[in-house]
């Protein structure tokens, strides 16, 4: 980045030294959201290699959304309280550990283990970082820094199903985990050398504007349940494609490069998000990602072209793409003073109450009925998003 200075051309520090803490959050976000991405691929095609049916490869997906589940919002509530450095080095852990034991353990059964333990970290992670963006954002940088954030993302997405495939390919799925762990090695380096940066939480409970406050919102609500269906949508198409993939008889390279094609059309689209919001309000951008996401959905059954899916894929890319920044930063601005990290904790226990269930059940409808009704399956969802999204005067 460049240096930043005043109105007269001289060098303004302070204002340097003021995005420092952003930046640090940024890297962490490369490094924790890249482990996470990394892991749903490598999990994946690892129990597709051990012999694991389509379902079974569901629950291990699922696994990996119990604890996110569960304690999403008892961790935005106590980050509130006591800030995120300490518990963001615990999922950077959490995750390392996750992925050291399939190197140890080369059984079904470990990575499922490995799921539920990286799901700890996927937890942290997911709650904590888009907290921190919002705090260290004024009101007016709101929408560029949660684009920014968002491209950070889209970038993980991108590197981390690749960095899967390509280790897989060369080195087999074992040494692959062991290589990914350094993912999580250089999200504790950050936070051990520079956490401290991070800001604090305000070391005693907030009274007022709590969760029961939030539900009497409908906006509060809306809010929550197409953030819902934009996380269950992408991660069943992050979860379908590697399976599709193999069924078709794609390397696990060229699966990947599906998943990065999608992560390269949400940086794209991302990258023009503060414009398009700008230009259209939230509530109809977000509507017609639902739409983009829908069509996606429906054209993969129809190819076994690597080529062509990744044209699909790009598709899909460029409307789930609009859909997590615009409904998290929703969800942070409606959110009441000092409660931010408990609203975004409630809306990962609402996202990962659908993420343990799909993956499972749609797991078991592509066991009995083969895959392409899955995929119509989850186009009419997001066509449902799409409608429920439509912008109302009263809100």
């Amino acid at each position: 980045m460049p240096p930043v200075t005043n109105d007269t051309g001289i060098l303004n520090a302070d204002v340097s030294a003021s995005r420092t803490p952003l930046y640090l959050t940024f890297a962490l976000m490369l490094f924790g959201f890249g482990s996470i991405s990394s892991a749903r691929v490598a999990f994946s095609l690892y129990a597709l290699d051990l012999g694991a049916s389509a379902s079974a490869v569901g629950i291990l997906v699922a696994a990996l959304y119990v604890f996110p589940l569960l304690i999403s919002w008892p961790v935005g509530r106590y980050s509130d309280r006591v800030g995120s450095r300490w518990l963001l080095l615990l999922g950077a852990a959490c995750g390392g550990g996750a992925m050291l034991i399939p190197y140890f353990v080369r059984e079904l059964a470990a990575l499922y283990v490995a799921a539920t333990l990286m799901g700890i970290a996927f937890t942290l992670y997911n709650v904590l970082l888009p907290n921190l963006v919002g705090l260290l954002s004024k009101p007016h940088e709101r929408a560029r820094n949660f684009s920014n954030a968002s491209l950070v993302g889209a970038t993980t997405l991108f590197a981390g199903p690749l960095l899967a495939g390509i280790a897989i390919d060369v080195s087999g799925y074992a040494l692959a985990c062991l290589y990914l762990v350094m993912l999580s090695v250089g999200a504790s380096v950050v936070l051990v050398a520079w956490g401290g940066r991070l800001p604090g939480g305000s070391r005693q409970p907030q009274s007022v504007g709590g969760i029961r406050d939030a539900l009497t919102h409908p906006a509060m609500v809306r809010a929550l349940v197409t953030s819902s269906l934009v996380q269950v949508g992408q991660d069943l198409y992050q979860f379908y494609i590697p399976v599709y993939g193999h069924g078709i008889g794609l390397s696990a390279s060229a699966i990947g490069g599906l998943l990065a094609t999608l992560a390269a059309a949400s940086f794209v689209v991302r990258y023009f998000l503060p414009w398009l919001v700008a230009r259209w309000g939230d509530e109809r951008v977000l509507g017609f990602s639902f739409y983009f996401s829908a069509m996606g959905f429906a054209l993969v059954p129809f190819f076994e072209s690597g080529a062509v899916l990744a044209v699909v894929s790009f598709l899909f890319g460029l409307g789930m793409g609009c859909g997590q920044p615009i409904t998290t930063m929703q969800i942070f601005s409606r959110s009441a003073e000092g409660r931010s990290g408990e609203m975004l904790g409630l809306r990962q226990s609402v996202n990962n109450a659908m993420r343990v269930s799909g993956p499972a059940v749609f797991g078991f409808v592509a066991t009995a009925f083969g895959l392409p009704p899955v995929f119509w399956m989850s186009a009419l969802m997001m066509g449902g998003g799409g409608i429920l999204s439509r912008p109302r005067s009263s809100c």
